[in-house]
């Protein structure tokens, strides 16, 4: 209680110099409803949301062959597949935009294909680790009954353990779509077209200058996503677990042979 009343006072405190010192004043605000400016912010919006769908749709294919690669029983494929996977996993997604940009990859493709590229690389190694996660999940019997009724590995991967794996997998991919959202933001660094882009070409102008009022903007476009991506998780999530997660039943297979 007391705690909550603590940062209520220096909530109201920091509101009321940001006030004084006409940094959240209504004037402040007027650049947002201007018809060209709200356009622009539209439009950037429209091109961050293409590359977090771009980067989510190519992470989920890299992911889903450095998995299977991981999980082979071939040492050729499964230990480059897992250095793979631990690279990029530990190479900061900043750094990585920032190589590809300055190398022949960024002359040929452009700001915003190198953004959606290396979003691709870093989430799609943490793809890898969420579908090798999921596949691990099943019970080994499952493997084990699909092999004694006569299916192949890959006959017991397509018809047994990816239908229970995209689904336990769900929310988790729901979930990473919030954090590929959050660092398209980082394409602002390579001039990358977006929301944060078009909102630092309206704090640099002449005629309105206040990067303090563009960020509180900013972060309310980001928060509002997020949250409904969130919530989308989570009420995803709690149908999948009333539903007890759907096994499949070996009798919907037992006549598939190959």
């Amino acid at each position: 209680m007391l705690a909550s009343i603590v940062l209520t006072g220096l909530a109201a405190w920091i509101l009321r110099e940001l006030w004084k010192q006409e940094q959240i004043t209504p004037d402040q605000w007027e650049a947002f409803v201007q018809p060209a400016i709200a356009s622009a912010l539209l439009e950037g919006l429209v091109d961050t949301l293409s590359a977090a769908v771009a980067a989510i749709a190519l992470a989920l294919i890299f992911g889903a062959v450095l998995a299977a690669g991981r999980l082979s029983e071939h040492k050729w494929l499964r230990w480059p597949s897992h250095a793979i996977v631990e690279f990029f996993r530990a190479v900061p997604l900043l750094l990585l935009i920032l190589f590809l940009y300055l190398s022949v990859v960024g002359d040929r493709v452009g700001s915003f294909w190198t953004l959606v590229l290396a979003i691709m690389l870093c989430h799609g190694a943490v793809m890898a680790e969420i579908f090798r996660a999921g596949l691990q999940s099943v019970p080994r019997g499952q493997t084990e009954a699909g092999y004694a009724i006569g299916l192949r590995k890959s006959r017991v991967m397509v018809l047994i353990l990816a239908p229970q794996t995209v689904r336990s997998m769900l929310p988790a991919i729901i979930a990473q779509l919030v954090v590929v959202l959050k660092d398209t933001a980082l394409g602002y660094i390579i001039g990358a077209p977006g929301v944060v882009n078009v909102a630092e070409r309206i704090y640099i102008s002449p005629e309105y200058r206040n990067p303090l009022a563009v960020g509180i903007f900013l972060a309310a476009v980001f928060f509002i996503i997020n949250y409904a991506l969130s919530k989308v998780a989570v009420g995803l999530e709690a149908r999948l677990r009333r539903k007890g997660g759907g096994t499949i039943q070996l009798q919907h297979v037992r006549g598939v042979r190959r």
